[in-house]
Parts: C-alpha cells; sequence; structure tokens
C-alpha cells in the first residue's frame, strides 16, 4: 500500500493556496477542506509546491569515479536540493557512449529508487570528437536515451556536429553542446579580462564560446535539427541564442546558478574551488544571465553539479579540477538572483527548473502542471525561512562547494518522487 498525504496550507506558483491531497503516486485532489482520512498531514504553511525540480546536466560520476560520486549519493543530493529527475552526463569511465553503459546507469538509478536518473549519451566514441557513438542503440535501450553531449569537451569538428544533429532527427534527440573552441582556450584557466591578466593566470576570451554557439545554431538552421547550448556564460552567447530564436532556429540554452550569482573576482583569492568550465565572467555577463532566463532567451537552470574528491581541489590552481557542486543550492541561489530581485516569479521558476528542462529532456511524467491525476513528484520550498551552506554537511560525496558559509533563502522542505516522500 502507498502512502497517502494531504499538503496543507501551501501556495502553487500561480499564487493561489490550496491543499493537496496524494494518493497512490498521484495528485488525487487539490483544494480545501480535503477528506484527510487515512493520510499524513503535513503543514506547509508558508510554502511553495513546484513540479519535482528535472536537472538536465548532472555529474554522477559512476561508472569509474565513485570516489567523487555515485548514483546514489548524487541521487540524495537531488532529492535535498528538490530535484525528482536528473540527467547524468556521459563523461564516465567508461564513457557513457554505448547501450551496456547507459543502461548500467539507468539501472543504478532505478536501484536507488531516489528520483528518475536519465542517462545522457555521449556524441562521440570516448568524447574524442572523432566518430559518432552508438546514439540510435542507446536511444533503443531500456534507459531510451534523448540527449546527447560530450560535456566536459566540445564537439569542435563541424562535419561531427552536422552528422551528430542530423542522425538524431530520426528519433526526436537533442545534441546539447559544450560551447569551447579548444583552439582558443588550450591552457586557459579562468575568464580572459582585467582580473586574469593581474592574476597571471591565462584568459579563457568569451570570443571561445561565443564563436562555437554561433557556428552550431547555422548548423542546427541548415539540417532541421533541435540543438541545446550548456552552461550560457557571455552577454555575448546571449545575443546570438536571441538572434536564433528571432529566425526560428530550433535551439534552446541553459545557464548554471554559480554563473547567475559568482563573477571573475573570485578568483584574485587564488581558490581553487572558484575554478570551474566555462568559468566564472564578469558582473555584467551575471546581470545580462539574469535578465535572458527572465525573458526567456535563456530557456532553463541546469545545474552542472560536478563532484570533485579533496584532493583534485585542494592543490595549485593550475592542477586543480574544474567544477562545482549545484544540485542542493540551485533552488535557492535561483530565489536569491531571480525571485527576491523581482525578475521572476514561482509560475517562472517552475517553468525554467521543471517544465521546460522536462520538456527538453522528453522526461513526459515530469515538468507537469500540478493537476488531479497527474504524477506527484512535487518540491516544497519555505521561501520565508533562511539556511547558511555547510560543505561538511552535503548529501554529494565531495565538497567542493563554492557557496560554503553564505546564507540563502528557500529551504526545500520536502521532495515527493511518485507520490512518496524522500
Amino acid at each position: 500500500m502507498s502512502k497517502s498525504y494531504i499538503l496543507k496550507g501551501g501556495s502553487l506558483p500561480n499564487g493561489s493556496k490550496s491543499d493537496i491531497a496524494i494518493k497512490d503516486g498521484v495528485i488525487s485532489a487539490i483544494g480545501t477542506s480535503l477528506d484527510a482520512s487515512g493520510s499524513e498531514i503535513l503543514d506547509i504553511t508558508n510554502c511553495v509546491v513546484l513540479p519535482g525540480l528535472v536537472d538536465l546536466h548532472t555529474h554522477l560520476r559512476e561508472p569509474g569515479r565513485e570516489d567523487a560520486e555515485t548514483v546514489l549519493s548524487g541521487s540524495r543530493a537531488a532529492v535535498k536540493g528538490g530535484f525528482t529527475a536528473i540527467s547524468a552526463m556521459a563523461n564516465t569511465s567508461p564513457v557513457a557512449d554505448t547501450a551496456g553503459v547507459v543502461e548500467q546507469v539507468f539501472r543504478l538509478g532505478q536501484e536507488a529508487g531516489l528520483c528518475d536518473v536519465f542517462p545522457v549519451g555521449a556524441v562521440t566514441q570516448g568524447l574524442a570528437g572523432e566518430k559518432l557513438s552508438e546514439m540510435g542503440a542507446m536511444a533503443n535501450s531500456i534507459a531510451r536515451v534523448r540527449v546527447f553531449s560530450d560535456d566536459g569537451h566540445c564537439v569542435s569538428d563541424p562535419l561531427v556536429m552536422r552528422r551528430a544533429l542530423e542522425y538524431v532527427k530520426q528519433f526526436g534527440g537533442v545534441i546539447a553542446q559544450h560551447a569551447q573552441e579548444p583552439r582558443l582556450t588550450v591552457g586557459a584557466q579562468m575568464n580572459e579580462g582585467i582580473i586574469s591578466a593581474k592574476l597571471g593566470l591565462k584568459g579563457w576570451p568569451a570570443i571561445a564560446e561565443e564563436s562555437i554557439i554561433a557556428r552550431d545554431v547555422l548548423i542546427a538552421e541548415h539540417v532541421s535539427s533541435r540543438l541545446h547550448i550548456c552552461h550560457v556564460t557571455t552577454a555575448g552567447g546571449v545575443e546570438i541564442i536571441r538572434w536564433a530564436k528571432t529566425r526560428g532556429i530550433d535551439v534552446t540554452a541553459e545557464v548554471t546558478p554559480h554563473h547567475l550569482l559568482l563573477t571573475d573576482d573570485l578568483a584574485s583569492s587564488y581558490d581553487p574551488i572558484y575554478k570551474v568550465n566555462p568559468p566564472l565572467r564578469t558582473q555584467k555577463d551575471v546581470m545580462t544571465l539574469r535578465e535572458a532566463l527572465a525573458e526567456g532567451i535563456i530557456d532553463i537552470v541546469a545545474t552542472d553539479h560536478a563532484p570533485h574528491p579533496a584532493e583534485t581541489k585542494e592543490c595549485e590552481w593550475q592542477e586543480a579540477s574544474f567544477g562545482m557542486l549545484g544540485l542542493e543550492t540551485a533552488l535557492s541561489i535561483v530565489m536569491a538572483t531571480m525571485v527576491d530581485t523581482g525578475l521572476m516569479n514561482w509560475q517562472q521558476v517552475a517553468d525554467r527548473l521543471s517544465i521546460t528542462p522536462a520538456r527538453i529532456g522528453g522526461y513526459s511524467d515530469h515538468g507537469q502542471e500540478i493537476a488531479i491525476g497527474k504524477s506527484a513528484h512535487l518540491s516544497v520550498i519555505n521561501p520565508t525561512a533562511s539556511w547558511r551552506v555547510d560543505r561538511d554537511l552535503v548529501a554529494s560525496r565531495s565538497r567542493n562547494t563554492p557557496f560554503h558559509g553564505m546564507e540563502f533563502p528557500g529551504v526545500v522542505t520536502h521532495t515527493f518522487f511518485k507520490g512518496v516522500k524522500r
């Protein structure tokens, strides 16, 4: 017998107050004075109920780097942050470039049972950028892969990118591109600008990102395929995506929570906790990204949750790994940067963090409006409460959060997956 719940006193994303009944894994009733017999009653006064969050960009490291993260530990971090579906990137060891590996990751997610784990397939064999992976076999596997990405590496060869975009059309797939021209970023360590020059760290120019975005939207238009741009960081990138959308090109884009909040001046500490790919940019870029997310030019927020063991972060900047944790802090950062600033309302948060990422990924059971008969994938946040990030209390196996000691608004009080409180 599945458990029944009544969520009392909360608000829906549109601001209306309603109680919600959950039974047999679905939303069974919405309204007031609901029949509570046999149900566990949860007082969620002052809270907002969102459709379960969906992350299109998560690094779970398993198989191969279980010291940094596992599918189980990553699922725990996801649920703590309000996510009911996450997308496991392909840069594992072995790489998720075959049906066998994506099925392994999918099964690990099923065994963990805390949220849905959807594997992302590699675009090219071994992420080498030369030969296409077994995309068709991955699409037809039990994992039903629809998102393909060499994230961590750019598909820099335009012919390979064209072939990939053409190939995924047959099963409604999408190529998620890590936009980084490799020849322009050899040895790059941080955003190219005044601060990189002052610190003596090799600069990472905005044009390295923007040139690939520009190239790929044109290729996507030429072959009439779907393109998704991972972790946009520059004002120029935003303008190219805006232009592409006005032309009717089928392109979507994401921004990470850390690129909505942090800037490249943090590198002045030489603390590798702030070293990330793509790098933290300028305050102007940050403000442009926020406005683009509010406007819908950037379609979604994706965490790019990138766990690393301590020894790869507690070292010299040049030797350190790129990446930072994101799952447990994402919703609070969006609240701080977008909701509390008046740029977005909760309905837009539901769209950018659940409805649209689920649509892009083809996750039909997620990202649904909160309505009777829909799957009870729900996130409950108390926007009147706040919390302080403590790296020693994270659910992830790794501790590389740049937000340690920072106080954020919004506490995720409950996450429901298939109608079960996690």
